[in-house]
């Protein structure tokens, strides 16, 4: 019996700055320069610029002085800090309770809708579209405590209120929130509506001829179908609403007795709550801690779900 010829044995090319020329690595790199260029400018050099900031004393105005950790010491130390996370833990917390479901059952509905579909997708998105401080301006009339106000002039014809919305420790917050979740809500709705459109309908008329009610169909097809999207947009708002700083600063200024002060409202208070040159290094300390935090929880959190996103 014959002998098999063994296997050939491929030899890799070494890989040489001539092999790599000829490749087109060069040429690459050419077209690559603009953006690393765009990159270095506009993202890289303002972190590295933050974190030096981060380490002196300036106002932007007298020369920088060094000063090591001195301004994450101040930060830390600074009785309001923990009213701050408090606060953006709460809002954070009451908007993913709100405005994490809200979305998606609206996104279900719409899908289930065979008529006029586009115009409620439109109606959906068009908080997105009316500028951010135009809403919270007009929001901000809506939640007028006297009794001419929109809501309580609404709540009055059922014999309720006046309410002080905004003026009230209690209920500032929560008001908030609920203009955020309308604000931002419609640009959800519709990524889990593009979402639902990669789901099997095979899977729906099934469950329909198994006589499943609609939200069976939500519970054992559109929600595992899901999975992955759900928790990256779980993320991301929570990333975004521990971020919050517009509605706090046009609404209440973080008031009412510091019921509304954000980390983010913080930060700008240090950089330019004083109208002679804030304190920017406190600013970039506390920047820096919040995005050292986030980017933990992100890492974390991307951690800990990897194995249900891949289910």
């Amino acid at each position: 019996m014959a002998e098999r010829d063994p296997k050939p044995v491929r030899y890799r090319a070494r890989r040489t700055p001539v092999t790599w020329v000829r490749g087109g690595g060069l040429a690459a790199l050419i077209f690559l320069l603009p953006m690393l260029f765009v990159f270095g400018a506009f993202s890289w050099y303002p972190i590295v610029r933050t974190a030096i900031m981060a380490l002196q004393h300036t106002n932007l105005v007298q020369p920088a002085t060094w000063v090591g950790l001195d301004n994450f010491r101040t930060v830390l130390h600074d009785p309001l800090l923990p009213t701050a996370v408090k606060n953006t833990a709460v809002f954070a917390g009451l908007a993913l309770v709100f405005g994490y479901p809200i979305p998606l059952v609206a996104a279900v509905l719409m899908s289930e809708v065979r008529r006029l579909r586009g115009v409620f997708s439109a109606l959906a998105y068009l908080p997105v579209v009316i500028p951010p401080v135009v809403a919270v301006l007009l929001w901000k009339t809506f939640y007028n405590g006297d009794a001419t106000g929109v809501f309580n002039t609404i709540l009055g014809w059922i014999h309720l209120g006046p309410y002080p919305w905004l003026q009230s420790q209690g209920t500032a917050l929560p008001s908030l929130v609920l203009e955020s979740t309308w604000a931002n809500a419609g640009g959800t709705v519709i990524i889990y509506l593009a979402a639902l459109t990669g789901v099997n309908s095979e899977l729906y008329e099934a469950a329909s001829v198994d006589g499943a009610s609609i939200w069976r169909k939500v519970w054992h097809i559109t929600l595992p179908q899901l999975r992955g999207v759900l928790l990256l947009t779980m993320i991301l708002q929570i990333i975004g609403t521990a971020q919050v700083f517009l509605e706090p600063y046009l609404f209440t200024s973080g008031g009412p007795a510091n019921a509304t002060v954000t980390v983010l409202l913080m930060i700008y208070n240090y950089a330019f709550g004083n109208s002679l040159g804030g304190d920017y290094g406190s600013a970039t300390a506390l920047s820096l801690m919040l995005a050292a935090f986030l980017a933990i929880f992100s890492l974390a959190y991307l951690r800990a779900t990897r194995s249900w996103s891949t289910r």
